[in-house]
């Protein structure tokens, strides 16, 4: 499992020993990381109802209440927490802006089209079924793929390809098993294999 940083393991002291300013240092420092996490998962169609930073912010606040309470457990490295607590986040601001505008889940999880192009391609590499497809072809093929998977399966993908996070942190992040991840993307990355190695239904 990727460790903290040095910086960020100081930081963490700092909190600890009651440094006011500590926390914010620390909240600033990986918030880049958190705005990116958000953007590659909202779907443009959210906004303005649902901007990057309002989700960031509400993690950042979440963070702040909860810090104390980390710094006793540490169940995970506080990058992974931080990327837990924001998931935790924008899922639970999405449904509320979902259910505000009375849209169909399946519409509002959509990822913005450049991220599942992104996703394809780093799932696959060099070496995957759609790389003669042309990018709209490919949002499409992983976009009705993407819709078929449940949220975690969807998300399971999404962590090992834009963080490169391990299956071991993929499991502590969305609060399963290490073995129920590893199925999970298994599952998951087959079904997206099948989706860009045909054509899809309604296809050319």
């Amino acid at each position: 499992m990727h460790a903290d940083s040095p910086e960020t393991l100081n930081l963490l002291e700092r909190v600890r020993q009651g440094d006011e300013h500590a926390l914010g240092e620390l909240i600033v420092r990986h918030r880049p990381a958190l705005r990116r996490f958000v953007e590659l998962r909202l779907d443009a169609r959210l906004n303005p109802r649902l901007d990057p930073s309002d989700v960031v912010q509400e993690a950042q606040l979440e963070v702040a209440r909860r810090i104390q309470d980390y710094l006793e457990r540490q169940p995970m490295p506080f990058w992974l927490w931080l990327h837990r607590t924001t998931y935790e986040n924008l899922i639970r601001l999405r449904r509320m802006h979902v259910d505000a505008e009375r849209r169909t889940v399946a519409r509002e999880v959509a990822l913005p089209d450049q991220s599942s192009i992104l996703l394809a391609r780093k799932l696959f590499a060099g070496n995957w079924p759609g790389q003669q497809l042309v990018d709209d072809e490919i949002r499409r093929r992983v976009q009705e793929a993407l819709a078929k998977l449940d949220d975690i399966d969807r998300e399971v993908l999404q962590l090992r390809a834009f963080e490169g996070l391990e299956n071991e942190e993929v499991a502590q992040v969305l609060g399963l098993e290490p073995g129920t991840a590893s199925k999970r993307y298994g599952r998951a990355l087959l079904r997206l294999r099948q989706a860009l190695a045909f054509p899809s239904e309604g296809g050319s």
